[in-house]
């Protein structure tokens, strides 16, 4: 037989695979009785546990980190989670930490293939950045051994360990300003079903207008990304005063768009961008956004894993860290005619 997976157990004793994971790692919640019941199946089919695990008992000072970031966001423009990753090395030297990050593969995340830094038990707990798969996510806990925590993404069932910025009100605050300044007739750029974030600002965008008894024309909610997560869109031709963009990286292609077509921004048309990053590759449009706190974030990140590794039941639920509206040149005053068409 292969190596015994905590789903394994759970199967065959019936329950499920917390279950199994709090009986075997002397957690509370699980009776003697059922605790004795899964112990004596795990035995018998040859268990043991993970050696990172192992490592985890003897007190070794230095932790090692595992970072695991979808292949989908790592292409030559989409770098943001890089930037994550380097703050989060900055912050894990501090606190006695290495971290080794592995890309997470289409085919891998489809086909559920463990990756190596997992499968070879070489980290002592997880950090994913950006949303994946639920599927996946619940592969990674059935094989799983230790902390896994989520960063800048959340799912309140698989996973609920994470860390993110906040979302919803950001965008919010983004949408009140565009208001301040005039304007009622607001595009949402962004495909709201990709990922948790998305729909997140988007929420945020549409309670901002439901309070303005402000209407959203389906035309300007537009799609700006394929399943792939590659950014592709066309312009309405129904032209709005405003974008609200779900990301930086979207509002520079759309500001380029614009400007190919003859608009000027924000004279014509005035764009808001979220994540306040710049992306290598494209020139700096000075995009009215909202800065993630990208410090706080990974801080928290690696203090919730350290903390599970001191006791399993700590260090859990999730951290909604705020960030700040950074006001730049993409946004001016709603003109007094309509938008050029």
């Amino acid at each position: 037989m292969g190596k015994v997976r905590l789903a394994d157990i759970a199967k065959q004793v019936g329950v499920s695979t917390v279950t199994v994971h709090n009986a075997l790692s002397g957690q509370k919640g699980v009776s003697d009785e059922m605790r004795s019941k899964i112990q004596a199946v795990a035995d018998e089919l040859g268990y043991r546990q993970a050696s990172a695990a192992r490592k985890r008992e003897t007190g070794r000072s230095t932790k090692n980190i595992g970072v695991i970031i979808s292949e989908k966001y790592l292409d030559e423009n989409v770098s943001f989670y890089w930037k994550m990753y380097q703050e989060l090395s900055l912050v894990a030297t501090d606190k006695n930490c290495m971290v080794a990050v592995e890309a997470l593969k289409h085919e891998m995340e489809h086909q559920l293939i463990l990756p190596k830094i997992v499968e070879e038990e070489t980290v002592d707990g997880v950090i994913i950045m950006g949303e994946v798969s639920r599927e996946y996510i619940g592969f990674l806990k059935d094989e799983m051994d230790m902390p896994l925590v989520f960063l800048d993404f959340y799912d309140h069932i698989l996973a609920k360990d994470a860390v993110i910025t906040d979302n919803f009100y950001g965008m919010y605050l983004l949408t009140e300003y565009l208001f301040e300044r005039g304007f009622t007739k607001m595009a949402y750029l962004g495909s709201i079903h990709a990922t948790s974030s998305i729909m997140d600002r988007y929420c945020g965008f549409y309670k901002a207008l439901l309070e303005r008894g402000v209407s959203l024309l389906p035309e300007w909610l537009i799609e700006d990304r394929d399943a792939r997560g590659d950014i592709g869109f066309e312009l309405p031709r129904n032209m709005p005063e405003a974008f609200v963009c779900n990301c930086d990286l979207t509002a520079e292609i759309l500001i380029m768009k614009l400007e190919d077509a003859g608009y000027r921004i924000p004279e014509d048309v005035s764009v808001v961008g979220f994540d306040n990053y710049l992306h290598p590759g494209f020139p700096d449009k000075k995009i009215t956004s909202y800065e993630v706190n990208m410090k706080a974030m990974v801080k928290i990140a690696l203090e919730k894993i350290l903390k599970q590794l001191k006791n399993p039941n700590s260090g859990r639920g999730l951290n909604v860290v705020s960030g700040h509206v950074v006001e730049k040149e993409s946004v001016g005053f709603c003109p007094a005619g309509a938008p050029k068409n």
